[in-house]
C-alpha cells in the first residue's frame, strides 16, 4: 500500500500541491462518512478552480481595460472633451473637494489628463483636504466626516455561517443516515407489533442518539469555526507607515482614509488605491490585479498606485485617493469567494505527502481540533500559523535554516566601533562619539554625515512629544544614532543638497547609493554596503588629514585587517565610501560602481539573544540541525555561529559566492554547511530545495525580506518574522514569528511535534475502539446470533471514540521530553511499531474480557431469570464502555508506563473522563429502555470497572517490550 501511494500519489505535498495532483487523492478518497466535515478546513477545489478562472477573467479585464482606457484618453485628449467636473453640495459641505468616484475614477483608469485637470497628485492632496507634508487632521469630528464621504478601509466580508449550518453538516453522516433509516423502520415495525410507547422505544432510543451525536459534533466544529475566524482577523493585520498631523506614525490598515499620506519601502503591499506624491526607484509588481510579472515602474510620470499590488524596489510617498470596496482590489474581492486552505498531511492521510501510514474516517475531527488547539496556543506563544499544514509539517522538521540578524540576535544594533580617515576607535555612547569627533579633521566629518544623512533608507522625524525619533531598519538606525551622535542634524543636511538618483539597498548586490547635487554645482556619489564590496570599489580612501589618498598595498592591507578585527568581534562591517561625478549628471543614468574614496568603516553591535544558544541546543538534542544563512561577513557569521552554538568543528563555513562555484561538490557538502555567508536569495533557495529533494529533509526556513519569498515558498515550513518581516514575506511564509525571536521557533516545532503525537495517540485509541467493537459484534453474530452491542449502545461508543476521544487525547499540550527524540522526517510510518503493539495487545485483552463475559458471565455474576440476558449485556457494554475510559488514560503517552503526570493540569481530558463516566452511569442506570440496559448493583459495577482499570496494568506491561521506533 505504501510503496502504491508513493508511486501515484508522490506529487501531493503538504503545500503547494498541484490541482490535478489534489484531484487525484481526493478521487482516492472518495468513500467518505461526511464529506461536508471531511473537507470543511481543506481547499474547496471546485470553488478554488472557479475562483482562479474569475481572477484571471477579471486579470484580463482589467489589463484590456487599462489599455482601452489609454488609447480613450488619448483620444480625448486630442479632442479636450473633458467637462468641467462640479464638486457634488454635500462634499463641499464636508470640507472637501473632490467625491469619491471622481477621486476613485482617476487612478482606475490611469487617466493622466484628468488628473492634470486637478492639479496633479498635490492638486488632489489639496481637494482631499490634506497635505503632502503634514498629511491630515486627526481630530475626530473631521475623521467621522472623512469616513462618511470616502468610506472606510475594510472590504464586505462573507456572513458567518450559523450554529444550524453545523447541525445540518453534522446530519451528513453516512452512518448516522442509515441509522436515521434504521430508527424510522425500528419505529414503525416496533409500533406495529407492540404499539405505543413500548414498541418505540428502541427507534426514540437511536432518534435520541443521534440527535446527541449531531449536537455534540456540531458544537465542537461550531467553536472550530469561531476560533479559526479569529486567527485568520490576526492574519489580515497589517501596520502601515503614515504621516499625521506632520507626525509619522503607525496605523491599522484599517484606519487608512482617503488623504493619508503612506510611506512605502521594498516589500510593503500598497493598502489602498492613491497617487505617487515623490520617492525613487519605485518598482510596483502588479501580477496580484493584472496577472502581468513584468514589474511597473511608478513615478510622477506614471503615479498611479493600486491596492493590493506589491512594492518589488524602492520607495515612496503616497496620497491615498480609494479605499475599501472603492478600491481595485476591492472590487476584485467583491467578485472572488476563498477556495480553502491546503489540505495537511494528517487531513488527507496523504502518505505521498509524508508517508506516514493510513488512519480511518473519524480522523478529520481529531485533527481539526488539534490543530485549531495548537493554533491558538501558538498565538499566545509568538506565532501566528497561516497555514493549517504548517503546525503538522514542523513537527516533522529536520533542519532549520535561520537568518542572523533578528532571529538569533535582538536587532537592536549600535555602532560600537568605527575606523575613520585611519583613525579605529569605541564610539559606543555621546561621551566617545565626542572625544572621536574631535579628533577628525571637519571636512571628513561633512561628508561622513552627508553619507550618513542622505544615503539612507530610513528617517529622522518629531514625535509627539517633539523629541527625535530614528524610523528605518535596524542597521539604518544604528548609523543614523551615530550620526546623530557625532553632533549631526539630520533635516539640516538634508536640505542642503537635492538627491538626483537613489538605488535602494537590496540583498543581491548588497550595497546601496545615492546621487546628490551638491549647493555649490557639480554632482556627488554616496555608496553604502557590505565592507569587501563597496572596499573593493575604491580606487582613494581618507588618510589622517582627512584628504583623499590613492589606496596601496599598505593602506588595503590595513582597511582588511580592520574589517576581519571588528568581524572577529561578531560585529556586522559596512563601509561607506564617496565620489565626485564630473560633468553633467542625468537621473536615468546608472550610479558608477567603482572610482570611489573610502570614508571608513564602522563596526555594528547586534547582541545574541538570551536564551537561542539553550533553544539551538535543545533543537539539536531533538534532531534537528540549525543552519544559519546570513548576508553578513563570513567572520561575522562564524564568529555568531559559535556563540549561538551552531557552527562545530566539523561543521562547513561557506560564502555564497564559493558555494555557487562548487556546484560539482554540492551533494558532499551541503549536509556539512552549517554557516553560509553573504548569500544570495538564489544561494538561500537552492540550499533549501537540495535539502528537500536531494536529501529528503524536511526543511523550516526564516526570512523577513521580499527577496525570501522563493526560499520560503520552496520550504516545507516558511518562517516569517513579525516585526521585521514585510509583507511579502509574511504572505509567502506558513508561519508568522510575532517575536522574531529563535526560541519561539524552538516552541513551534514542539507544538508541532505535540500536534503529531496526539494525532498518534488518537488513531492508537480509536483503532483500539474499532477493532475490539467489530470482532466483538461480528464473533458473536456469527457464533450466538446476537450481537451484545445494541446500535444505540454503539453510537454511544462512536461518540466516546470519535468526539469525546478527538477532545480527550487531540488537546494534550507538549512536554519537554518531545524535544528529546528524533524528528519522524519524510519517511517514518504513521502508525508505529510502538502503536501497532499498543494496539494489538490492548485489543486482545478487551476481546478477551468480553469473551469471557459472554461465555462465563451468567455464572460469575449467578444470573438468572428473565432479564438475565439482558443483564449480561449490560454488563458487557459497561465493561467495554470502562475499558476504553481506562484506555483513554493509558493512550496519553504511546511509551512512558506513567501516564498520570500532568492529567489533572489538562482540563479539557479530565473534563471528557468526568462527562463519559456521568453519562455512561445516566444510560446503564436510567436510559434502560432506550438504551437497553439494565440498572446494575454495587457489585456489579465494582467488577466491570474493575475489568476496564486492569486494561492500565495490561496497557504498562506492554509498554515493557521492546519494538523498532518504525
Amino acid at each position: 500500500m505504501e510503496s502504491y501511494l508513493n508511486e501515484n500519489f508522490g506529487d501531493v505535498k503538504p503545500k503547494n500541491s498541484s490541482e490535478e495532483a489534489l484531484q487525484r487523492w481526493r478521487r482516492l478518497c472518495w468513500l467518505v462518512k461526511n464529506r461536508r466535515r471531511r473537507f470543511r478546513f481543506t481547499a474547496n477545489l471546485s470553488k478554488r478552480f472557479e475562483a482562479d478562472a474569475i481572477r484571471r477573467s477579471i486579470q484580463e479585464k482589467f489589463r484590456v481595460a487599462v489599455l482601452v482606457s489609454q488609447a480613450a484618453l488619448q483620444f480625448i485628449n486630442g479632442l479636450d472633451l473633458y467637462p468641467d467636473y462640479v464638486v457634488p453640495e454635500e462634499v463641499r459641505q464636508a470640507g472637501f473637494e473632490i467625491c469619491a468616484d471622481e477621486a476613485g475614477s482617476i487612478v482606475d483608469g490611469r487617466d493622466v489628463k484628468k488628473l492634470k485637470i486637478h492639479g496633479g497628485a498635490e492638486g488632489i492632496a489639496t481637494k482631499l483636504a490634506t497635505s503632502t507634508e503634514t498629511g491630515i487632521s486627526t481630530t475626530d469630528h473631521l475623521i467621522k466626516k472623512r469616513q462618511d464621504i470616502y468610506g472606510i478601509n475594510k472590504f464586505t466580508e462573507s456572513p458567518s455561517r450559523g450554529f444550524l449550518l453545523f447541525l445540518w453538516e453534522a446530519l451528513q453522516d453516512t452512518t448516522l443516515m442509515i441509522l436515521a433509516f434504521c430508527a424510522v423502520v425500528s419505529l414503525l415495525v416496533g409500533i406495529a407489533m407492540e404499539g405505543w410507547p413500548k414498541g418505540a422505544h428502541d427507534g426514540l432510543g437511536i432518534v435520541a442518539s443521534i440527535l446527541l451525536v449531531v449536537f455534540v459534533t456540531a458544537t465542537s466544529d461550531y467553536r472550530q469555526s469561531l476560533q479559526f475566524k479569529d486567527l485568520d482577523k490576526e492574519k489580515k493585520k497589517i501596520a502601515v507607515q503614515v504621516t499625521r498631523n506632520g507626525l509619522r506614525q503607525k496605523i491599522s490598515i484599517y484606519e487608512l482614509l482617503p488623504g493619508d499620506i503612506v510611506h512605502l519601502a521594498m516589500g510593503d503591499q500598497v493598502p489602498a488605491d492613491g497617487l505617487f506624491v515623490s520617492g525613487y526607484s519605485l518598482l510596483i509588481n502588479e501580477s496580484s490585479l493584472t496577472g502581468e510579472s513584468e514589474p511597473v515602474n511608478v513615478s510622477c510620470q506614471n503615479p498611479f498606485l493600486l491596492s493590493g499590488t506589491k512594492v518589488q524596489d524602492g520607495s515612496c510617498k503616497m496620497v491615498v485617493t480609494s479605499v475599501g470596496m472603492r478600491t481595485q482590489w476591492g472590487k476584485l474581492m467583491a467578485t472572488l469567494s476563498e477556495g480553502g486552505d491546503d489540505e495537511t498531511p494528517l487531513q488527507d492521510c496523504s502518505l505521498a505527502s509524508y508517508e506516514k501510514g493510513l488512519t480511518s474516517a473519524g480522523l478529520p475531527l481529531a485533527v481539526t481540533l488539534s490543530l485549531a488547539f495548537a493554533m491558538k496556543k501558538m498565538m499566545n506563544d509568538k506565532a501566528l500559523v497561516r497555514h493549517l499544514a504548517a503546525c503538522e509539517t514542523m513537527g516533522s522538521a529536520t533542519t532549520i535554516c535561520s537568518d542572523k540578524t533578528g532571529t538569533l540576535t535582538t536587532n537592536h544594533m549600535t555602532v560600537v566601533k568605527a575606523c575613520i580617515c585611519t583613525k579605529v576607535k569605541e564610539v559606543g555612547n555621546s561621551s566617545k562619539s565626542s572625544d572621536y569627533r574631535s579628533e577628525l579633521p571637519d571636512s571628513a566629518v561633512g561628508i561622513l554625515l552627508q553619507s550618513i544623512f542622505n544615503n539612507t533608507g530610513g528617517e529622522i522625524v518629531k514625535n509627539k512629544d517633539g523629541e527625535n525619533e530614528i524610523l528605518g531598519t535596524p542597521t539604518e538606525s544604528a548609523l543614523l544614532e551615530f550620526g546623530l551622535l557625532l553632533g549631526g542634524d539630520f533635516q539640516k543636511e538634508r536640505q542642503k543638497s537635492k538627491i538626483a538618483r537613489v538605488d535602494p539597498f537590496n540583498s543581491v548586490k548588497k550595497r546601496m547609493g545615492v546621487v546628490l547635487e551638491l549647493p555649490a554645482g557639480g554632482f556627488r556619489a554616496h555608496s553604502k554596503g557590505a565592507s569587501e564590496i563597496v572596499l573593493a570599489s575604491c580606487d582613494k580612501f581618507l588618510d589622517s588629514n582627512g584628504e583623499a589618498a590613492p589606496l596601496n598595498e599598505e593602506s588595503i592591507n590595513f582597511l582588511k585587517e580592520t574589517i576581519e578585527e571588528f568581524a572577529g568581534e561578531a560585529l556586522r562591517t559596512l563601509c561607506l565610501a564617496y565620489m565626485d561625478i564630473d560633468g553633467e549628471y542625468q537621473s536615468e543614468s546608472p550610479i558608477p560602481m567603482s572610482g570611489y574614496t573610502c570614508i571608513g568603516i564602522v563596526g555594528i553591535k547586534d547582541p545574541v539573544r538570551p536564551g537561542v544558544k539553550e533553544s539551538v541546543a535543545i533543537c539539536k538534542a531533538a534532531g534537528i540541525t540549525v543552519r544559519m544563512v546570513t548576508g553578513d561577513n563570513i567572520t561575522t557569521a562564524k564568529a555568531i555561529a559559535r556563540e549561538c552554538g551552531i557552527l562545530t568543528d566539523d561543521g562547513i563555513a561557506i560564502e555564497g559566492p564559493e558555494f555557487r562555484e562548487k556546484e560539482e561538490e554540492w551533494s558532499e557538502i551541503i549536509p556539512k554547511i552549517q554557516v553560509m555567508a553573504r548569500s544570495s536569495p538564489m544561494d538561500k533557495h537552492t540550499l533549501v530545495k537540495h535539502l528537500r529533494t536531494t536529501f529528503q529533509e524536511v526543511v523550516a526556513v526564516t526570512g523577513d525580506g521580499t527577496n525570501d519569498a522563493p526560499a520560503l515558498h520552496e520550504a516545507d515550513i516558511g518562517l516569517a518574522m513579525g516585526i521585521a518581516g514585510t509583507e511579502v514575506a509574511k504572505e509567502s511564509a506558513d508561519v508568522i514569528i510575532l517575536d522574531d525571536n529563535f526560541s519561539t521557533i524552538a516552541t513551534v516545532a514542539k507544538w508541532g511535534r505535540s500536534v503529531y503525537i496526539n494525532i498518534q495517540k488518537f488513531v492508537q485509541f480509536q483503532l483500539t475502539v474499532n477493532v475490539v467493537a467489530l470482532i466483538v459484534n461480528f464473533s458473536s453474530a456469527c457464533l450466538t446470533g446476537n450481537a451484545p452491542l445494541t446500535a444505540v449502545q454503539l453510537l454511544w461508543v462512536n461518540m466516546i471514540m470519535d468526539t469525546l476521544g478527538a477532545l480527550a487525547l487531540a488537546t494534550e499540550p507538549p512536554t519537554d521530553d518531545l524535544m528529546k527524540r528524533l524528528p519522524v522526517g519524510r519517511k517514518g510510518n504513521f502508525i508505529s511499531n510502538v502503536m501497532w503493539r499498543n494496539i494489538l495487545g490492548q485489543s486482545i485483552y478487551q476481546f478477551v474480557i468480553v469473551w469471557f463475559l459472554q461465555t462465563r458471565g451468567q455464572a460469575l455474576f449467578h444470573l438468572d431469570g428473565p432479564d438475565s440476558e439482558l443483564i449480561l449485556n449490560t454488563l458487557i457494554f459497561n465493561a467495554f464502555v470502562f475499558c476504553q475510559v481506562f484506555n483513554e488514560i493509558s493512550s496519553r503517552d504511546m511509551e512512558k508506563i506513567n501516564v498520570l503526570e500532568g492529567i489533572l493540569k489538562n482540563y479539557v481530558f479530565v473534563a471528557v473522563l468526568a462527562c463519559t463516566v456521568l453519562f455512561q452511569i445516566i444510560i446503564i442506570q436510567f436510559l434502560g429502555t432506550f438504551a437497553n440496559t439494565y440498572p446494575l448493583n454495587s457489585q456489579q459495577w465494582f467488577v466491570t470497572v474493575l475489568f476496564g482499570f486492569l486494561g492500565m496494568p495490561v496497557a504498562a506491561a506492554l509498554k515493557m517490550i521492546p519494538v523498532g521506533s518504525h
